[in-house]
């Protein structure tokens, strides 16, 4: 294997890995599109089977499983730039160890105030689920609000972020609920929601990365391991006693983490620092990459095609669809510079936390002063499937608008 630094020795490559690459912000903005819509129709009926995930006993998966994989995949496209940015601001590693331990405690305890909201005791708490999460996301808004440029606001963003951060030690601190076995429980972790998942699986990952990231063929090393320990799992070769927390062992069967090291790996053929410059050489590296993927998920299948069992095949497939889309978005976006078409999604991309946050800030807000008018009236079937596109596209608007307006949520 030959090795190369990770830091681009190439002007072309460093101008490429300090700027915004708009094929990863439509990616993460189109992929924000679907996950609006397959969430808030998922809760419409007399759909076909397709439109919603599939059960834990299927061995199938519809288009709505691979939402949450596109969102790994990305995470590892856009972590190599990440970490270099980070680098050429300040070299310092444990600078760096501190921002990545930092950002995925966010994305944790933002996961945990979505997972723990209907989990709520009033009587314990004094307060509804809803409002109970709603204090704490404005809390998180406050806490982790981009300060304007302007000098002349710095105290009152300082004001803010502390006020936040002081909100959120409260919420977690009355947090009360009420177990299985009637006793008082505090908050549960068990299933910290997606963001919590992706907090866990990017730290997970950049255990991996960081130290061996100036080796140009650890990725694809560290994506086989990954994907073979999740295999070995799957056929039962490797057994383990138990659930481990993820607190504990953040990789846990492998299968996240291998969809976001695969979008290194993407990372890598794409934006990193190599001897394939040419597009061509690119995109026929990209495409071997998926197909290989593609083909390993199908000698795989025997083992299960599920999202919900985390399933090799399931991995694999999503992963190689993901290169897919990738390369077809640097080929519009990147190569022939046309993103106009993209612009309604492209906020979303640029200010995806806040835009993540939306739909539940809209949902806790609605039940806390109970207005059920869509929910009661746009319940099944086309009127069901309209009211979902018309509130994904209200959602983005109001992102877009947000963003406009230089509202933006930063880990």
């Amino acid at each position: 294997m030959s090795s190369a630094p990770a830091v681009a020795s190439t002007s072309a490559a460093a101008g490429r890995a300090t700027s915004r690459v708009a094929s990863i912000d439509i990616f993460r903005g189109l992929t924000m599109l679907v996950m609006i819509f397959v969430n808030d129709v998922g809760e419409v009926k007399g759909l076909p089977w397709w439109t919603h995930h599939a059960h834990a006993q299927q061995d199938v998966m519809t288009y709505v499983d691979m939402v949450f994989p596109f969102f790994l995949f990305i995470v590892g496209m856009s972590l190599p730039l990440a970490i270099e940015r980070r680098l050429k601001q300040n070299p310092s590693y444990g600078a760096l160890w501190l921002h990545v331990g930092m950002r995925a405690l966010g994305l944790i305890v933002l996961g945990l105030i979505l997972a723990n909201a209907d989990k709520v005791d009033p009587a314990r708490v004094g307060l509804s689920g809803a409002a109970w999460a709603l204090l704490g996301l404005i809390g998180a808004i406050f806490f982790w609000l981009v300060p304007s440029r302007d000098t002349r606001y710095a105290r009152l963003y300082r004001a803010m972020r502390i006020a936040g951060l002081v909100l959120l030690v409260v919420i977690f601190a009355i947090f009360r609920r009420t177990t299985e076995s009637g006793n008082t429980g505090w908050i549960d972790g068990s299933y910290p929601e997606i963001l919590g998942l992706i907090g866990y699986t990017y730290f997970a990952v950049a255990l991996l990365y960081i130290p061996t990231r100036r080796w140009l063929w650890a990725p694809l090393a560290w994506f086989a391991a990954l994907t073979a320990f999740c295999a070995l799992l799957a056929a039962h070769h490797i057994r383990v006693e138990g659930r481990i927390p993820l607190y504990v062992w953040p990789f846990s069967s492998g299968a996240w983490a291998s969809i976001t090291m695969a979008g290194i790996v993407t990372s890598t053929i794409f934006l990193g620092a190599h001897r394939w410059r040419r597009l061509r050489e690119k995109m026929l590296l990209a495409l071997a990459f998926a197909v290989a993927m593609l083909a390993a998920a199908g000698l795989l299948a025997p083992l299960g095609i599920s999202k919900i069992r985390a399933t090799p095949t399931w991995c694999l497939a999503s992963a190689g669809a993901s290169v897919l889309a990738f390369m077809l978005l640097y080929w519009i976006c990147d190569v022939k510079s046309r993103t106009g078409w993209a612009a309604f999604v492209k906020p979303a991309g640029e200010n995806t936390l806040l835009t993540y946050l939306l739909p539940d800030i809209y949902g806790f807000l609605t039940a806390l002063v109970g207005f059920t008018y869509f929910e009661t009236n746009f319940r099944a079937g086309m009127p069901g499937v309209v009211r979902s596109v018309v509130f994904t596209f209200l959602i983005l608007a109001i992102a877009s608008l947000l963003t406009r307006w230089r509202v933006r949520l930063h880990l």
